[in-house]
């Protein structure tokens, strides 16, 4: 629960697609603390290389639960090399199980080149139906403009960059500095 007299870090957008034999994960870089922008060039966009088996995250919420996650992801990710499923079922187990983790307030997506998956505190790991998901406050705008360009000839990255473009036209906690990871398997 949140503190009700601090305003909270709001905002961001991810957004993952996958086409064409390859899926691109990009996220913008605004950081918002209330209505007050406090930075717009944060990388939420990372590729994690646990035992030379190449993974692209992005997040959305708390930087420093993200962090912790994708380091918890990290170590999964060797204990299970090349299995990103299993390693994101065993930090989605973790994360809804331990106290610790319980309290931690982020989203990831996760991609090896082949496959797709949001990664949640509620223990899901959901893999997207249309090959596109976003997350963060502008996810559903991102979203739902990329859904409308999947049928077109426009390359992933083409989706992901003009949907990222619609999400921050409409959403306050949005902005358009990029950062961008393609994976191809």
């Amino acid at each position: 629960m949140a503190n009700e007299q601090f305003p909270g870090w709001h905002g961001t957008t991810i957004i993952g697609v996958r086409k064409g034999g390859e899926v691109v994960i990009a996220g913008d870089g605004q950081v918002s603390l209330g209505q007050t922008v406090i930075k717009g060039t944060a990388r939420k966009v990372r590729r994690l290389s646990p035992g030379g088996f190449d993974v692209v995250a992005g997040f959305a919420g708390s930087t420093a639960d993200a962090f912790t996650l994708l380091e918890r992801l990290e170590s999964k990710l060797e204990a299970t090399p090349g299995q990103l499923q299993r390693a994101s079922v065993e930090l989605a187990k973790d994360w809804r199980t331990d106290k610790y983790l319980q309290k931690l307030e982020a989203m990831l997506i996760v991609t090896d080149g082949a496959e797709l998956y949001v990664i949640t505190g509620a223990g899901d790991v959901l893999e997207p139906e249309h090959d596109v998901t976003a997350i963060g406050s502008g996810g559903n705008y991102a979203l739902a403009a990329a859904r409308g360009m999947m049928d077109t000839d426009r390359t992933a990255e083409e989706i992901a960059r003009a949907a990222m473009a619609i999400a921050a036209d409409i959403c306050v906690y949005t902005n358009g500095n990029l950062t961008i990871e393609k994976i191809a398997k």
